[in-house]
């Protein structure tokens, strides 16, 4: 009986470990959240730019001022991330073992500040240099640049060592999450453990110690005026906090509509059911200037009059061109070179032949 009963015990210290599905589903809700958000943005500046447009330009610096002001409330008020409040759930330090502390008393200074960077500033350079190589791999594949240049051949090389860097990167969480799996990790994620603290499950004390402080919060009474400005900002910041945890609450699963409505498989989905007819080729080449432009193979560019080299196509006229030629010839004059219709370098698509 003593063995059973201390079997018990064992048992229901560990089963305040949250498991691998909670753990995971708190990390993707943030992950999802920003998406919506930047669509939702993006429809603002699309439909009156001149208002709505900086909200677009400086989108990931405004997300992280609101996501650094939710997470700080968050993690003073209730010793979790929004996200880890949402599933019940409470950050402590390593190895308080004996007894929690309650959400109500907050992280050590160290941690606390720790887990904010952790959450705040990883994401938003992870963000930034998502976006740098992405603009580096358009700038290399579609660019002009001379084939000595040392900041090509460097940031070539940072290319081609991104995806290791990548890779080695989601393998440690995979790994993390692993361990965890086996019961050999207290952490899911490596951001934890740099950070010094676990996750566990909200207690009924600390859900009771929460709602104590929330209804003292609002009967405090200050009297002297430093204190009155002190509890004034924390009031406003709090205030703005909580609104965002509020909206956030209620509109989540909105939110994770939208980006599974705008996620890339969907989309072509609906721009299979809802795309227009191909339209007819120019009707007015058969006796235009622009019908002298086009040469009889069909594999020679109508500018330059050779071989066609990284064929690139127009989505305005549908006519095909060497990238080098129409991209020089529309970044010159705005238009297709053989109908005239209004031409941007975006409207440049790169055609793939099999054999390429």
């Amino acid at each position: 009986m003593a063995e059973l009963g201390a079997h018990l015990t064992a048992a229901s210290a560990g089963d305040d470990r949250p498991s691998i599905f909670e753990a995971v589903a708190q990390d993707s809700l943030m992950a999802a959240v920003k998406p919506a958000l930047q669509h939702l943005v993006k429809v603002l500046a699309e439909s009156n730019p001149g208002r709505y447009g900086f909200l677009w330009h400086w989108f990931d610096e405004i997300y992280v001022f609101l996501d650094l002001l939710l997470q700080q409330h968050y993690l003073a008020r209730c010793s979790a991330s929004f996200s880890e409040n949402f599933y019940s759930l409470k950050r402590i330090p390593i190895g308080d073992c004996r007894q929690h502390p309650l959400a109500t008393a907050g992280l050590p200074k160290r941690q606390h500040w720790k887990s904010l960077l952790l959450l705040v500033l990883v994401p938003y350079l992870k963000g930034k240099l998502e976006k740098l190589v992405s603009s580096l791999r358009e700038e290399d594949e579609y660019s002009i640049h001379p084939p000595s240049s040392s900041w090509k051949r460097f940031y070539r090389a940072f290319l081609a060592a991104y995806p290791f860097v990548n890779m080695t990167w989601e393998g440690w969480f995979f790994i993390q999450q692993l361990c965890y799996i086996l019961g050999k990790a207290q952490h899911h994620s490596p951001m934890l453990r740099l950070a010094g603290v676990r996750l566990v499950r909200l207690t009924a004390e600390d859900i009771q110690a929460l709602e104590k402080k929330l209804a003292g919060a609002t009967s405090d009474q200050t009297h002297s005026i430093k204190t009155q400005v002190q509890s004034a900002v924390r009031k406003a910041l709090g205030g703005i906090a909580f609104s965002l945890s509020t909206g956030l609450s209620v509109g989540v699963f909105f939110l994770q509509f939208l980006d599974w409505w705008y996620s890339s498989e969907n989309q072509e989905t609906i721009k299979s059911l809802t795309a227009l007819p191909t339209p007819p080729p120019p009707v007015h080449l058969d006796h235009g200037a622009g019908s002298a432009l086009l040469p009889k193979l069909k594999t020679v560019c109508p500018l330059c009059r050779k071989i066609r080299v990284n064929a690139t196509a127009l989505s305005t006229s549908g006519f095909v061109f060497c990238y080098r030629c129409v991209y020089s010839y529309v970044k010159t004059h705005q238009r297709c070179p053989i109908t005239g219709y209004a031409t941007e370098l975006q409207h440049l698509v790169r055609l793939y032949s099999p054999e390429s």
